[in-house]
């Protein structure tokens, strides 16, 4: 049974006359179609919409749970036979929760489909979006073959290749939604379409970066990669840092990206509270894929510090890697995921226009002096997506609805609640909008980057808007340009076609 705190909210569903009678209806349609479901008053209810953020508690008005293609049409005609909205909840570990849609929404619950078919013919493989990235690397592993992707093992694939997919092997392979071949789609009339580069071009595009909005994606078809012969995950901590050593290793990273290093070596700073005022301590984490000692890589970067604090090495097979850098179970049905209750913003900075002296100062310095003072667990991650070598960057910016092709680093800022459990308080928005606009606030007023959040108080112009929409924040008062840049017209263009009554919609959406 759901809590008793939320059964206020059912009993407004219930007792509204046509809220009734759309659960009456909707019950009668998905069994037409053959679909499971769960309702307000199952037992399993609450459980089922437990949210990885626990910072958001949605009540949909039912939950389906197709096993095919056919079934998700069914689902979503039922739904919009109601105009209802409709969520399609892949792995469950988005940042805002836009799997559960919103109150009284219909969610489409995938994880029933987790066939994965790897073909050997063409060393590509078929992937239904209920699989999580864990799972998925090891059936590809056992058949010699990778794709790039994030670390958390409990990440969906459905949302993950539909709007982005950044890893360690980014750098060599590309975002996950670069390896997309085709895919099967679930429009909002209940039409099912194969969309590739020579059939429903328009959708093919549009669901490589907005996929949530434009439709259900129940599979995709995939180019994989021969799993690496070995792999090395490096990593190397600083304890305390002072403004002045921490702002070096930052501005030391940007002019080591910029040198010729390979793309099969990817790379992350991550910085958390200091031991003390005006300090500030530095994770620096890695994976090397290529042949030869990465020591030799890594020793014109490791030159310009101090001697770390500790380091682990790790070498081994390829697979070995993927389990260090995830921390977790990579098969995902051994244990669920622990949630959180946080907020997270993010900022995507340009190869061709470094961070400044002066942002990174006031960056660094914010993190050691409100960083240390905040009272709640907090990190940042500057993430290499570019610099010498980047498979990301070689793809054209309108190859695909993915706006961001010319970045070096995106920064993600992440603070959790003090118990990480509810309430999250306010302080924890106060303290990262600020983190932000540290850097925004002293960088130059044309400055091309990538911004997401919505505090900064000056007129920014000649600005190329886009964040990465993996790390969605609710709170941006105008997300759709700020994430999707100079590709909103057509996506808003291809929206109207597709989805004219918006069925499909989300904060952070088209």
């Amino acid at each position: 049974m759901l809590p008793a705190s939320l059964l206020g909210l059912v009993a407004i569903f219930l007792s509204s006359g046509a809220a009734a009678q759309s659960v009456s209806v909707l019950q009668s349609s998905l069994s037409a179609g053959g679909v499971s479901a769960l309702y307000p008053t199952d037992k399993n209810f609450s459980t089922v919409t437990k949210a990885f953020n626990e910072r958001f508690t949605i009540v949909p008005l039912a939950v389906a749970f197709p096993t095919n293609a056919q079934q998700v049409a069914a689902a979503v005609k039922a739904g919009t036979a109601q105009k209802m909205e409709v969520a399609a909840r892949s792995g469950g570990h988005s940042y805002i929760a836009n799997g559960f849609g919103r109150n009284g929404s219909l969610v489409i619950d995938l994880s029933k489909m987790k066939g994965i078919s790897i073909r050997s013919s063409n060393n590509t493989a078929l992937i239904e979006t209920g699989n999580r990235l864990g799972d998925i690397a090891l059936a590809l592993n056992a058949a010699g073959r990778a794709l790039p992707h994030g670390t958390c093992s409990y990440v969906g694939i459905g949302g993950h290749s539909g709007m982005g997919g950044f890893g360690f092997t980014s750098r060599a392979w590309g975002l996950t939604l670069d390896t997309i071949k085709s895919a099967t789609v679930v429009l909002a009339n209940g039409t099912i379409v194969t969309a590739s580069n020579t059939s429903n071009t328009d959708i093919f595009w549009a669901i490589r970066g907005a996929s949530p909005s434009i439709g259900i994606v129940t599979s995709i078809e995939v180019q994989t990669f021969p799993a690496p012969a070995s792999a090395t995950v490096f990593q190397y901590g600083w304890d305390s840092l002072t403004i002045s050593a921490a702002s070096n290793a930052i501005s030391s990273f940007q002019t080591f990206a910029a040198s010729n290093i390979p793309q099969e070596f990817g790379a992350e700073l991550v910085f958390s509270a200091g031991p003390s005022t005006s300090h500030v301590a530095l994770g620096l984490t890695g994976a090397y894929y290529g042949t030869g000692d990465y020591k030799t890589i890594l020793a014109p970067y490791l030159n310009t510090l101090s001697a770390p604090s500790w380091s682990t090495i790790s070498p081994g097979s390829y697979i070995n890697s993927v389990s260090v850098l995830a921390g977790q179970p990579l098969n995902t049905s051994t244990a669920p995921e622990d949630p959180d209750t946080f907020y997270a913003k993010s900022l995507m900075t340009p190869s061709g226009s470094p961070m400044s002296a002066a942002a990174i100062t006031a960056f660094v310095t914010y993190m050691t002096k409100q960083g240390f003072t905040f009272g709640q667990s907090w990190f940042v991650e500057v993430e290499l997506y570019g610099g010498s070598n980047s498979a990301i960057n070689k793809v054209a910016l309108d190859a695909t609805a993915f706006s961001k092709r010319d970045t070096l680093f995106t920064i993600q800022m992440y603070a959790s609640s003090p118990s990480f459990a509810p309430p999250y308080p306010a302080s924890g928005f106060t303290f990262l909008d600020g983190m932000a606009s540290s850097i925004v606030s002293n960088s130059p007023s044309n400055w091309s980057y990538g911004y997401a959040v919505n505090s900064i108080h000056r007129v920014l112009t000649d600005v190329s808007f886009s964040a990465y929409l993996n790390y969605a924040d609710d709170r941006l008062t105008n997300a759709s340009t700020l994430y999707y840049g100079s590709h909103l017209p057509r996506l808003q263009s291809i929206k109207a076609a597709v989805d004219p009554q918006d069925t499909f919609r989300m904060p952070t959406g088209v």
